[in-house]
């Protein structure tokens, strides 16, 4: 498709995901996420609460999204570098698959199999939610200067509700509003302009210190 497209003189804009491809000039431009970069910022949070608090013992659990997206993918490296630049002691980590249920199930085996976790890395939402539950289930205290920090990614709706109730430390947006920036890259196609191969969307992060009420009531998505 891409080969017929540029054999016919049509631009190619690819949302989200990369297609892959030996050849970068079957596309013109790729709008999408920078997912490592939201694996850095959370990681920066916690290392800047743990400093903040002088929190020494951090033993750290991964419920990492499904192997090989580009999400997992991303936010496992920012969370990698992290722990091998500062020695963070990362017990483990497994996928969740980016469900709840398997957040969930997952959780409970790492809680059997270690008595000592204090902060959870959740790749999404649905998976902080199932961790969460399996968190409190076991009798734990969810929440900074709690049992257990639950770090999370895509900030839903209900995943900065959780956000505001103090059960979710952190949650990195995945921005989804891909089009605007789609319709400036047409428009400067249109005028005969260049435009840049790689375009990352702007993300922000999410805690309990902000006004999340003025959020939810404005959030597009």
């Amino acid at each position: 498709v891409l080969g017929e497209a540029k054999q016919a003189g049509i631009p190619v804009i690819i949302v989200d995901r990369m297609v892959d491809v030996k050849d970068d000039s079957l596309y013109t431009a790729w709008v999408g996420s920078n997912f490592e970069l939201e694996g850095k910022k959370a990681a920066a949070y916690l290392d800047a609460y743990m400093k903040a608090k002088n929190m020494k013992d951090m033993k750290l659990v991964n419920i990492q999204g499904t192997i090989g997206a580009s999400a997992q993918i991303g936010r496992t490296k920012g969370l990698d570098d992290a722990v091998a630049a500062n020695g963070w002691n990362l017990l483990d980590k497994t996928t969740g698959e980016f469900t709840q249920a398997k957040g969930q199930e997952v959780m409970e085996s790492m809680l059997k199999k270690y008595d000592n976790i204090n902060v959870v890395y959740c790749e999404n939402d649905n998976e902080a939610f199932g961790a969460i539950d399996a968190i409190k289930a076991a009798g734990y205290e969810v929440g900074a200067d709690k049992d257990m920090m639950v770090f999370s990614f895509d900030s839903t709706k209900e995943g900065l509700k959780k956000v505001q109730s103090g059960e979710i430390t952190l949650n990195t947006e995945c921005n989804p509003l891909h089009g605007p920036r789609v319709a400036e890259i047409i428009q400067k196609l249109e005028k005969g302009e260049q435009v840049d191969k790689v375009q990352y969307v702007d993300e922000a992060y999410f805690d309990t210190s902000m006004d999340l009420e003025e959020i939810l009531k404005t959030r597009a998505y």
